[in-house]
């Protein structure tokens, strides 16, 4: 074990974190750590690094072992270039090889014992720079810049020019290239393009070291991770296997302590059902078993109702009109910035109903092109051609359609002044945004929060083509899940840029690459692409010397330009052996139909010897019944005979309602 938390707490004000929470790393192991936004996530990072102090509780890490972070927001070093950044992680090779050449250079002045001594020191440290891997130092800087997204030609860049995204890779790529026993990495795949993020999960899969995760992407979860631990309520809970095992694992366990609870109850409210008639009864041997009940109800420990699920969005999207069948062609399109084309002489349909996904490298131009069709930018060459009565909805991974000095109740009842204060405090507490948080300004919004007010205005304006800059940007998984089962539901079009291969795959039923100035059409889901990339790329896409002008046409009848159709693979079902035949389920349904009606029956006839034995009662209070002692002795006997069939009625009566 390299890394334990032992009952650790932690609270801001009355917002509770962690408590009583406990975990552990195993060396070398690959770990996730999942939860809502705001559940605590990072701070359970930084409670591990001492950065944040803890409430109770111990972090304990193996003697003698490193520990590596990767935070989301990065500071480096000013006045460097990136190479120079990474290469301050190999510091002390670098600083042995400089050595290595010093003494080099000594021992050609010296001769004798002193050369000896010095050759023995030379070969001491050698010895030690091959064992780390010395001589393949700048290679494995140039290999971890490159995989990163990184060309040589930004190598001498300048760190202080670096966007956020682009020093977050610095700062992981220098982390990476340190190599502690343990990495703690809080939302690696952030900034990285598709490609990086494939390079990210063999590295990691293949580091001799422990890895300890935050993310929200669940594709690189399922590749990477053999153990999920989850934070939800302030509670720790430990779960082997990847995200999907996490995932199927935590609802089989909820779903069985629901059935648990609802069960419990379901016989708490029948054996109170139960001593309530039996005390009806009003007869000793009858109380006396009620009174037994309710001790054995006192006993019973009660089963906890499972936590409702943190608070979700709640939306469905849905068009006010259907468009024509051709939604969207694209003629002869070309872009460029600085003399570079970003894509040239590029062409393609979409049909009413489809959902495309673009994807590509960071920087190839895929904002460009929604920006383009949304209107926002201008192509430099070529066209596009909306369909009859399309209605685009757009939604701007950088919330430019939001307006910064606005409260979030102004930014929705100024875009849809037909809804009322109800109607609009409504739609937003579907986004989770309830109370005086409607009156907060758009301009103190964190990124998540932005995302659901975009998300608010995409749901009302009831367009029927969708166009999504990374709509899952900043969105918690359970959030995500919400967006995909909406996109799936919905009856429009939708064309998005996504680099969350999960949310592809699940809502995707064509994929747009970018890729070498062109565009070449898969379709099927991300899974199909993988499998056709390598073919498809060769064929319409080989390189940058081939992309000559050279036009990429197609409508999303096949892969590729010309290539066959291809679709997502159905899953088959499969018949549970556990559940019981027709001719079984109609057995049983006659048995507890008949269980039912001998119940209603016994107590049918209780009620009737129980209204008789009153009725005997009363006659024996009249004088001429009392007086008349062949009747008394009738009256009293047919008495005697219902108290014994009514004690076997009571023992039946029991029984059943025990049964049913």
């Amino acid at each position: 074990m390299i890394l334990a938390c032992h009952n650790i707490d932690k609270s801001f004000g009355d917002h509770v974190i962690v408590r009583d929470g406990s975990f552990h790393i195993e060396d070398g192991e690959k770990a996730a750590l999942v939860g809502v936004n705001g559940a605590g996530k990072s701070t359970i990072l930084k409670m591990i690094i001492n950065e944040e102090p803890l409430d109770g509780g111990t972090v304990v890490l193996a003697k003698g072992k490193t520990i590596g972070y990767l935070a989301q927001h990065q500071n480096l070093l000013p006045g460097g270039t990136i190479y120079e950044e990474l290469r301050t992680a190999k510091a002390d090779i670098i600083e042995m090889e400089q050595r290595l050449r010093s003494i080099e250079r000594e021992m050609k002045d010296l001769s004798g014992e002193a050369l000896e001594n010095r050759l023995e020191t030379y070969n001491r440290l050698q010895s030690d720079f091959e064992a780390r891997n010395g001589y393949a130092c700048e290679s494995e800087i140039t290999g971890v810049l490159k995989g990163l997204g990184f060309t040589e030609e930004e190598f001498s860049k300048k760190t202080d020019t670096l966007s956020g995204g682009q020093k977050t890779r610095v700062s992981l790529g220098k982390l990476l290239l340190t190599s502690p026993d343990i990495l703690l990495l809080d939302e690696p795949t952030n900034h990285l393009d598709l490609n990086s993020i494939a390079w990210l999960e063999t590295y990691l899969i293949n580091y001799p070291g422990a890895v300890f995760i935050v993310s929200h992407d669940r594709y690189f979860l399922n590749r990477v991770v053999t153990k999920v631990v989850e934070i939800e309520n302030g509670k720790l809970t430990m779960y082997m296997g990847n995200y999907t095992a996490y995932s199927e694992k935590k609802q089989q366990i909820r779903d069985a302590k629901l059935k648990e609870y609802f069960n419990q109850q379901r016989e708490i409210k029948h054996q109170q059902a139960v001593i309530e008639k039996l005390k009806s009864f009003n007869r000793e041997k009858s109380i006396r078993r009620a009174e037994s009940r309710e001790k054995m109800l006192e006993k019973i420990t009660p089963v906890e109702k499972p936590a409702e699920a943190a608070a979700e969005m709640h939306f469905t999207l849905e068009p006010s009109c259907v468009s024509g069948n051709d939604v969207l062609s694209v003629e002869g399109m070309s872009k460029q910035f600085d003399g570079h084309f970003l894509f040239k002489d590029v062409s393609f349909e979409i049909k009413r109903g489809e959902h495309v996904a673009v994807i590509g490298d960071n920087g190839t131009g895929k904002t460009t092109l929604l920006k383009i069709l949304n209107q926002v930018q201008t192509a430099d060459e070529g066209s596009f051609t909306l369909g009859a009565k399309v209605q685009i909805g757009y939604y701007d991974q950088e919330h430019h359609v939001l307006h910064d000095e606005k409260t979030i109740f102004e930014e929705i009842s100024d875009a849809y002044p037909s809804l009322n204060n109800t109607q609009i405090r409504n739609t937003l507490a579907a986004f989770q945004f309830t109370g005086d948080e409607v009156f907060k300004e758009i301009r103190s919004l964190s990124g998540g929060e932005k995302g659901r007010v975009s998300l608010t205005k995409l749901m009302l304006s009831e367009a029927n083509f969708l166009i999504l800059d990374e709509p899952t940007n900043h969105l918690d998984i359970a959030s995500k899940e919400i967006l995909e089962e909406a996109l799936n539901n919905y009856s429009g079009t939708v064309l998005y840029v996504s680099h969350d291969r999960y949310f592809i795959n699940r809502t995707a039923s064509r994929i747009l690459e970018l890729v070498n100035q062109t565009f070449v059409n898969y379709i099927g889901n991300y899974d199909y692409y993988l499998e056709k990339k390598d073919e498809l790329t060769r064929a319409y896409a080989p390189g940058v010397s081939d992309s000559s002008g050279r036009k990429s046409s197609f409508a999303g009848s096949g892969d590729g330009p010309a290539g066959q159709s291809g679709s997502a693979s159905a899953a088959g079902e499969t018949v549970s052996g556990s559940k019981l035949s027709w001719q079984e389920q109609k057995e049983q349904q006659a048995r507890e139909r008949k269980r039912k009606n001998d119940l209603k029956k016994t107590e049918d006839e209780i009620s009737r010897l129980e209204a008789r034995n009153a009725d005997i009662d009363h006659e024996l209070t009249l004088e001429e019944v009392y007086s008349n002692s062949v009747r008394c002795q009738e009256l009293s006997s047919e008495r005697a005979e219902n108290e014994t069939r009514l004690e076997e009625l009571y023992e039946m009566w029991e029984s059943l309602a025990e049964e049913v």
